[in-house]
């Protein structure tokens, strides 16, 4: 039987996913240090709140409350019993919002990482992740989500072990890497070396890509690297809404409705097919959004030059992925690099 997001794929050029997560949820009154995991039991008003914003501007698909709510992180919480239950009622009252919407959206249940290092420079062993995640899983299939999403990854070994989790699980899967170091994860991994790793995985993810990160010029250089390393899944691409900044004691992220636009519009063009944004994005973003790619007419895709100009410089000169990387596929020749 053929999911849903792959069935909406096979009739569109392009899905728009949801906003921020915490962004939205503090300004709900979420405390910093909380896990907003809880609220999907304590506070589901709010939670359905956050998912009809998203749909309502226009998402065809947005993700669950659940992003921290595997064993290790809810332990932090002396919650790690309830890892089930979390994200049970995050996908339920996600499935409550998508259904009444009167079209079809995509519930997608949020997977974060562990927060711990894996072996053997940490603690964590894969066959633990698995299982964390596995449990996770499980949760939200019980809740009714339509696929699981993989995010704002920075080990290759974890991202395995989240492939195996949803394959345990039975259930389609995305994946996405946060690439926030000079273009590369956390953990070193360039966007090449990330289509190399999915392109070997036994459960392959329907889609993969990038969340999160930098700014939304450094997410798009990302995506065009997926792009000349030869992928063939359709490519995520979630950027922040600009850059944060410490305004009266909150973080604020810089990136207009304007920008976002331009954003989304640039994702497409780069070669994304589901298109969103992550730290900062609101429903205004979205619905700028959702217009500007309906409105404006696919263009050629965009060099780093125009991506600069059109919505900022980059946080660093250079990704890993250029023509002397040894990440870098002999195919690819010349890389366009240039500037920071």
């Amino acid at each position: 039987m053929t999911d849903a997001l792959t069935e909406m794929l096979a009739t569109r050029d392009w899905l728009l996913a949801d906003g921020a997560t915490g962004t939205n949820l503090f300004n709900m009154g979420l405390q910093s240090g909380d896990a907003p995991e809880l609220w999907n039991a304590d506070e589901p008003e709010k939670i359905r709140t956050l998912y009809r914003g998203a749909v309502e501007a226009g998402s065809d698909l947005f993700l669950t409350n659940t992003f921290g709510g595997n064993a290790s992180r809810l332990k932090l919480h002396d919650a790690q019993a309830r890892v089930h239950e979390l994200n049970r009622l995050g996908a339920e009252l996600g499935r409550e919002v998508a259904d009444a919407s009167g079209r079809r959206v995509i519930v997608a249940g949020s997977i974060g990482p562990t927060g711990e290092i894996m072996a053997p420079m940490g603690s964590l062993t894969h066959a633990l992740a698995v299982e964390m995640f596995h449990e996770q899983a499980e949760g939200l299939k019980a809740g009714g989500a339509d696929v699981l999403w993989v995010e704002t990854i920075s080990a290759p070994e974890e991202y395995k072990a989240a492939s195996e989790a949803a394959a345990l699980a039975d259930m389609p899967w995305c994946g996405t890497m946060s690439f926030d170091t000079a273009g590369r994860t956390m953990m070193g991994l360039t966007s090449a070396a990330m289509v190399q790793m999915v392109d070997k995985l036994a459960h392959k993810p329907l889609a993969f890509g990038a969340n999160c990160g930098v700014g939304a010029s450094d997410l798009l250089r990302t995506a065009l690297g997926f792009v000349e390393a030869g992928a063939t899944l359709p490519i995520i691409a979630k950027g922040n809404a600009g850059i944060p900044k410490y305004v009266d004691g909150h973080i604020h992220y810089d990136g207009t409705p304007e920008l976002m636009a331009d954003y989304a519009v640039l994702a497409r063009d780069c070669g994304a097919r589901i298109i969103g944004g992550c730290c900062g994005t609101m429903p205004d973003h979205l619905r700028a959004m959702r217009a500007a790619l309906e409105s404006r007419a696919p263009g050629p895709r965009p060099d780093l030059d125009t991506i600069k100009a059109r919505i900022g410089g980059f946080s660093s000169a250079v990704d890993g992925t250029e023509a002397d990387s040894p990440d870098t596929p002999a195919r690819r020749g010349n890389r366009r690099r240039r500037d920071g």
